[in-house]
Parts: C-alpha cells; structure tokens; sequence
C-alpha cells in the first residue's frame, strides 16, 4: 500500500491517510480510474460529481455531446483551481429517441417508455455511483422529463440544462421560415417538387423542435420549476453561450445548492409546479404537459391533482389566464425569436406582474423566481412576439380538461389554443368515424381522402398507454386531417387514447380514458354515432352512449371479444418486445403519467 500511496500522482501523506483505511477490493479501481485520468488519488472517497447527457439518432441530440464536454471540463477546472473536496467521474448518457422521426410508425411507441428508461438509467447512474452533485444536459422531448424525475426521486443537488433548440428552415422559394410541423402537413402535398423542398429546408442544423411543440413546452416547465436558470431556456443549440458561458453558471448553481443544502425537492412544490403549468398554458404548450406535469410531481412526492389543481382549479386557471406568445404551431414565431424578444425571464416576468405566480418559489439558484427576474431585468413585452397578460395574444389559455360520458373521470384534454374552426358558441358535434389503430386511419387519409366530411369526428382507438402500448404521438394523421381541412375549407376533429405532439392543431383531443384495451367508454363508439365537444361545460359525450340499453349490449359484445381472444380485445396489437409487454401489463392511465407503475 506505501508503494501505491507514494508513486501514484507524486501523493503524499495526505493520500496515505486517505488509502490507509481502505478497503483494497472496493478501491483498487477506484485508484486505478484515478490515476489513468491524472485525478488525485486521495479524492477516491469524495463526494461524487456527474455530468448526464441524453443522447439518440436525431438532430435533437447533436449539440450535447458539446456541451457535457464544456461542462465536464468547466467542473473539472473549478474542482482543481477552488480545491474543492469533491471527484468528478466521467461522463453518462442515457438513450433518446426521435418522435419527428418516429411519427407514423410503429416504433413511436418507444417514445413515452423512452421516459421511464431514461428514469431508469439516470436513476441507476446516480445512485450506484452515490453521485452527490449532478448537472444534466437534455435534449428532445421525453428524455428531459425523465431525467428530471430521476433527479427528483434520488434528491442530490442537481441543475438541468436545455441543449437548445434548432433554427427554423427557410422555403428557398417564398423565404417563409418552415419546421418539422410544416414537413408533417406538407406529407399531403400533391406536388413531388414542394414535397422535396420543404423535405431538404425544413429542419437544418441541430437543436430540439424549435415551436411551441413539446420540447419547449417541458424546458420553459422545467425552467419555472427552478430547476433550470431562466435565461438558457431559450437560446438555440448552436448558441455559444451553452458552451462558452453557462457552464460555470450551472456549476455556480451546483455549488449555491450543496453549500446551502438545497436539493430538487425543496424546490419542486405544489406551488412551483403551479407556476410551471401557468406558464405552459400562457405559452399554448402541448398537451404533452398533462403526462409529464403528473410524471415530475410524483417523482417529487406530490400528488398533482390533490396537491396542486384539481381538474376544475386548471379549467379555471386555462380560462383566466391567456396566451401571451405568437410561437408556432398556433402562431408565426420559433423560440429564436422568444429569445430575441427577452427569452422566459420575459414571459415569466409579465406573468408575474400580472399576479398570476408565486415569485417566492425558490429556484436552483439559490433565489426566489422573483429574485431571478430582478436580476435578470427582462425586457417589456415587444407585442409581436411575446405580449403582456393585460394586451395578450390569444385571450383564453391554450388547454382545456374534458369530462362526459366518453371520460369519465375526466383528464381529456383539448389544446384550445390550436383550434382553427369548427366551433360554433363553443360546442361541435360531428358524426364518429371509427379506426381501431393509427394505421388504419393513415391509409385512409392516403388513399381516400374524399371519404372524409364536414363535422366527421374520427376516433382512434387502442393507442392508450397499454394498447399500443406506449400511447403513442398523432402527428402524423392530425398533420395530414390539417392539410385536408384548409384545402377544403372543412373541420374533420379527432379523439383518441393516444396522446398528441405538440405541433398537433386543429380540434383534436387526446388521453380519452378509461382507454379502449380496457374497456373504456371510447371502445364502445361505432361509426355514425354523434359526438360532442362542449367547452362551455368542459365536456365530451357521446349520445348514444346515454341509452342504457344500447350501452349494456356494445358491453356485452366488447365483453365476449375479449374473452375468445384470450383477455385481450382482438383489435388491440399483439406485442412480443419485452419492453412492449413491460409497458402493457404496467402503465398508468394517463391522468396518472402514462408512465409505468413504480408499485
């Protein structure tokens, strides 16, 4: 052990004293790590400090290799120059998937479980390792919000970083900027020339869905959780401040968090998760925040619909407060241009003059969220891209919870702010189109589109979290319903168990439960039944489903294809994929996180 002690990085009697107790077996590699990377020996028991990144096929991930780096090596710095008593191990990256990639497909079902399993292997990195100190680069849409809930559920003092969002693409020909959203709907285009155009401007470069879509949503969320610094919600990937600046921001955080004993859930409460949501609704954000919003409060402890709004309490708060941003895919602008205009401190700052957050909630910081919009100083709102709450974008919040006798208990959700007709003194009523299976409803839009009418309400079903499994995104065939209802001049609304991307518009409503795969309302529905959307009652009801009679026979029938199919309804997908069959024998419903069940 002297030997050891002695040659390894010229270490002294500290590290003698360090090593002397050891227990050889556990150590030896410790040591061995140690010194092939040039670290002191004697740090072997430290606290630990990590950097995680999320990592997947896509151009949601291309920056974040960059970034771990300039983190890694920024915490690496302050380690040294602050001889501070702490080791830093290497790198982690946990999987990603793509969901503009996977859209439409079959494997988009990975993309819900892709959030337990970074769950999982985030959960596993810092607890096996005893990391003390985290900070984490995420990227995409899922991955963010499990690695968030793994911080929460291990509670060591821990930043969240956003990778960033890409640059909005540009139509070579009219200069128009395009997205992923405007590819989706372009899927419908009859012209191959166009089809090929947008296919090659849309996307360039790297970064996270740029709109209003899911990916910012959950950034701006995670933002006025406290979790993240305001200010680097809204730059683009390829800004230099990720790597040049906000490294050693985020290891200022780390540090104010571990010095003042601060860890993620004194900083997640009731009260910031409803300052979060505020901002999601004020914002238009996907409905995606219904799942994940539930997803982080119980990672934290905290029943969100208990503890933080009731259905009725978020019914109310969509309708006062209003959306204050013109951000894609109900407006004009990406988030490059919220940057420009003043980023989140911007928008949490209007929202907060207008009364509508608590600014005593603490943030990573180590100040309140008030605290950091007065030292941030924002500018006003510019009222062309983000607007005050007094002078707002749209006067009514972009989400709406719906109950009736198609959910039940309600957790049906309807992305207001994407509405683009089909209302009439806030009520439609459209006639069911049913498709067991996106599928199903893709070819049919593809191959006849003219089968398709005014005030139709196509339903699919057997997507939920266990019927897919995996409640897959519907942008695909919402992109497509778009396309068809401007060429047209119809409305052609959807509902479904599945859930949608947040660059979904247009009258759609997702997370109808109970799901069909087990038994739900929705599985009851056959074509030509009538539908109704009331969002003056915040309800959704079928009416054929109010014959008690008609209700026990469709019962009776779903009932006895369930039993000659060996308790599975035939119309659901068989899956092998062990993962698949994870998520179908264990997901919650999604008024419950659509995730998987922890007990």
């Amino acid at each position: 052990m002297t030997n050891l002690v002695n040659t390894a990085n010229g270490a002294g009697g500290a590290q003698g004293a360090s090593l002397q107790s050891s227990n050889p077996g556990r150590d030896v590699q410790r040591v061995g790590t140690a010194r092939f990377l040039g670290q002191d020996v004697a740090k072997i028991h430290d606290p630990v400090w990590a950097v995680l990144g999320n990592l997947g096929d896509s151009q949601c991930y291309l920056g974040v290799q960059d970034k771990v780096a300039a983190v890694q090596s920024a915490m690496s710095l302050r380690i040294t120059g602050d001889n501070l008593s702490v080791r830093l191990i290497a790198p982690t990256f946990t999987v990603g998937v793509s969901d503009g990639q996977l859209n439409g497909t079959p494997q988009m079902r990975f993309s819900l479980i892709g959030r337990e399993l970074v769950n999982d292997a985030a959960s596993v990195h810092l607890s096996a390792n005893q990391v003390a100190g985290l900070v984490a680069v995420v990227a995409s849409d899922k991955p963010p919000v499990g690695t968030v809930a793994a911080v929460l559920e291990t509670n060591v003092p821990s930043v969240i970083m956003s990778d960033g969002s890409i640059k909005p693409g540009h139509d070579p020909v009219t200069g128009d900027p395009i997205d992923l959203v405007t590819a989706f709907q372009a899927a419908s285009e009859s012209d191959d020339e166009i089809r090929a155009q947008i296919t090659l401007h849309a996307c360039p470069g790297q970064g996270s869905c740029g709109g209003m879509f899911t990916y910012n949503t959950m950034q701006s969320f995670i933002g006025v959780l406290g979790l993240e610094p305001l200010h680097m919600v809204a730059p683009t990937s390829d800004d230099p401040r990720r790597t040049e600046e906000f490294p050693d921001q985020l290891i200022d955080c780390l540090l104010v968090m571990t010095e003042r004993g601060i860890r993620p859930r004194d900083i997640v409460t009731p009260s910031s998760l409803r300052n979060a949501m505020t901002v999601a609704i004020a914002m238009g954000g996907s409905t995606n925040v219904m799942l994940h919003s539930v997803e982080i409060a119980r990672a934290a402890g905290i029943d969100f619909w208990n503890d933080v709004l009731s259905q009725d309490e978020f019914n109310d708060l969509s309708r006062r407060v209003p959306v204050i941003v013109n951000m894609r895919p109900f407006g004009a602008y990406s988030m490059v241009d919220v940057d420009e205009s003043g980023g989140l401190p911007t928008v949490v700052n209007e929202l907060l003059r207008a009364g509508y957050l608590d600014g005593d909630a603490l943030t990573c910081t180590g100040e309140t969220l008030a605290g950091q919009i007065e030292r941030l100083a924002p500018p006003a709102a510019d009222h062309r891209v983000i607007y005050s709450a007094s002078q707002p974008f749209k006067e009514t919040g972009g989400l709406r919870l719906l109950r009736g006798n198609l959910a039940p208990g309600g957790g049906a959700i309807l992305k207001l702010a994407g509405v683009e007709s089909g209302m009439t003194g806030g009520v439609f009523t459209g006639t069911a189109r049913v498709f067991n299976g996106e599928r199903d409803l893709i070819a049919a839009l593809d191959e006849r589109p003219e089968d398709f009418q005014d005030n139709d309400m196509v339903v699919i079903r057997y997507e939920g979290p266990r019927g897919a499994p995996g409640m897959p995104e519907m942008l695909d065939p919402t992109s497509k319903i778009t396309t068809l209802c401007r060429q047209q001049g119809i409305t052609i609304a959807l509902m479904t168990d599945a859930r949608f991307s947040g660059g979904s518009v247009g009258l759609v409503i997702g997370h109808v439960g109970p799901e069909a795969l087990l038994g739900g309302p929705i599985a009851l529905v056959e074509d030509g039944d009538t539908i109704t959307v009331d969002i003056n009652e915040d309800r959704i009801d079928c009416a054929q489903l109010d014959d008690a009679d008609l209700l026990a026979r469709r019962t009776a029938m779903w009932q006895a294809a369930v039993d000659a199919n060996g308790g599975v309804h035939p119309d659901a997908t068989p899956v092998t994929h062990r993962v698949l069959k994870r998520m179908r024998s264990a997901a919650l419903p999604a008024l419950l996180g659509g995730g998987m069940s922890v007990g």
